[in-house]
């Protein structure tokens, strides 16, 4: 991947960035691209299918060139299991991210662009609509 260096007003490297058609997808798994099954039941992590529309757009963005990730309330002692099926069912993904806190009413908040998109039963291409945003008074 090619990362743009860049720097602060001081001169000082900082984060690199991607290019800004690239995307950097974080896709939460367990009722996103699955059923939602609890860690409190692991067999099922097994048994459940992917949804088709999940598989279909989220291959075509990786083969596009954004970076897909999947980011899981699945615990580290589901990673071979998760590691798995999401290879036995042919998703692409570069990364997986194990122990993502659970409960949800996540607000993330970080020196880079962050774009949220709740997942609401289906995969589509993604629109652009205006909303309203929490942010930090300057």
């Amino acid at each position: 991947m090619q990362y743009q260096q860049i720097q602060d007003e001081k001169g000082h490297n900082i984060s690199p960035k991607l290019p800004d058609e690239i995307k950097n997808y974080l896709i939460d798994i367990d009722g996103t691209i699955t059923d939602d099954v609890p860690n409190e039941e692991p067999e099922r992590m097994v048994t459940c299918e992917p949804y088709p529309d999940a598989l279909e757009i989220l291959n075509r963005w990786y083969d596009e060139g954004h970076i897909i990730t999947f980011f899981t309330s699945r615990t580290e002692g589901h990673r071979e299991v998760t590691e798995t099926w999401l290879d036995h069912h042919g998703f692409k993904y570069q990364g997986l991210l194990m122990n993502k806190p659970r409960g949800g009413n996540y607000h993330w908040i970080d020196n880079h662009i962050v774009r949220a998109t709740r997942f609401k039963g289906k995969f589509t291409d993604l629109i652009v609509k205006k909303k309203d945003v929490e942010v930090f008074e300057r």
